[in-house]
């Protein structure tokens, strides 16, 4: 399943080879309670069909309605604010008065959409840097940062996966974890030594690492945007992902297992030189408590409390009935 950006240039792509035009639209700005996040992309093309999304749908209609009339002919990238007073805010569904503004790009030769594509769908992370007086792309390398920045002279995105998963353990409950992260745009990591497991691995798009979980966890240099969910039950593969993933500066580590498991796995890890401080950060049992049971819907709960870590935001214990 593709990440978001990449659905939405591989559409815009595909209508440019086949004769069309086509608008790409970027959230660069946001001010209140804007319902799409800065960087979310759209593409119109010149018969009114869209992909991707960057409001609850009024703003698209109305990109739509100025393509299909004919009123937005650009000849090259334009700023647009939308939502500006509260009479705008209402007619563009904007809550509580949020505003935010877009750049809007004519898709040409020199967008290097194409190219762009391509280094995508081979795992790539990429910096496009858009000039906004000719609408000239140069792709890139990112650098240390990796948000957009925008000035009178240029609009720098980078693409391609931000965030990683490391799933230890190839089971059931790993495919419904990996399917469902790879819509959330993670780049999904796999890794089981144990053949049985390993060679029945079929979810596309995703690694796999046959390597031992702990010398796997460290060929990634796991940073701070990198997750690492242990699932096997097996202490002996566990145990050794998390020594190495709590050391490190992963913005979410945890383990499958009852409360009474776990508390036999932090003593564990103790003998491992982790620290009370490094197990601290260990979430177990993994997930949110939301009465799951099935393995997709312990899936549902582990990204749920990914998705919180991600944004720093704490959920709150559930209070008993």
């Amino acid at each position: 399943m593709d990440n978001v950006d990449l659905s939405v240039l591989r559409e815009a792509l595909a209508w440019r080879q086949s004769g069309h035009g086509v608008v790409l639209g970027t959230i660069v700005r946001t001010w209140g309670s804007a319902p799409r996040p800065i960087g979310s992309l759209v593409a119109v093309r010149d018969d009114g069909r869209i992909a991707g999304s960057v409001s609850g749908g009024c703003i698209e209609d109305d990109l739509i309605a100025k393509v299909r009339e004919k009123t937005m002919q650009l000849g090259h990238p334009e700023r647009v604010k939308y939502g500006i007073t509260a009479e705008e805010a209402n007619r563009f569904g904007l809550p509580c008065g949020g505003t935010l503004e877009l750049v809007l790009e004519p898709i040409a030769e020199i967008s290097q959409l194409e190219q762009l594509v391509a280094g995508l769908s081979g795992g790539r992370r990429i910096e496009r840097i858009l000039d906004m007086a000719t609408g000239a792309v140069t792709l890139a390398e990112p650098g240390a940062a990796d948000t957009l920045a925008l000035d009178e002279h240029t609009l720098r995105t980078v693409h391609g996966p931000r965030w990683r998963l490391l799933v230890i353990g190839a089971g059931q409950m790993t495919e419904y974890l990996a399917s469902m992260a790879l819509a959330l745009d993670y780049d999904v990591t796999v890794c089981d030594p144990r053949e049985e497991y390993a060679l029945g691995w079929k979810v596309a798009g995703t690694h796999l690492s046959r390597d031992m979980p702990d010398d796997t966890v460290l060929a990634m240099h796991c940073d701070r945007h990198t997750a690492v969910v242990a699932l096997t039950h097996d202490p002996k593969l566990d145990d050794l992902a998390l020594m190495e993933a709590l050391k490190a500066p992963c913005f979410y580590v945890g383990a499958i297992g009852s409360r009474a498991n776990q508390q036999k796995r932090r003593e564990r890890l103790l003998e491992f030189d982790v620290t009370a401080a490094e197990l601290d950060r260990l979430h177990g049992p993994v997930g949110i408590k939301n009465g799951a049971r099935t393995p997709p819907e312990i899936a549902v709960s582990i990204l749920a409390e990914l998705t919180a870590a991600r944004y720093g935001f704490r959920i709150p214990e559930p209070v008993p009935i």
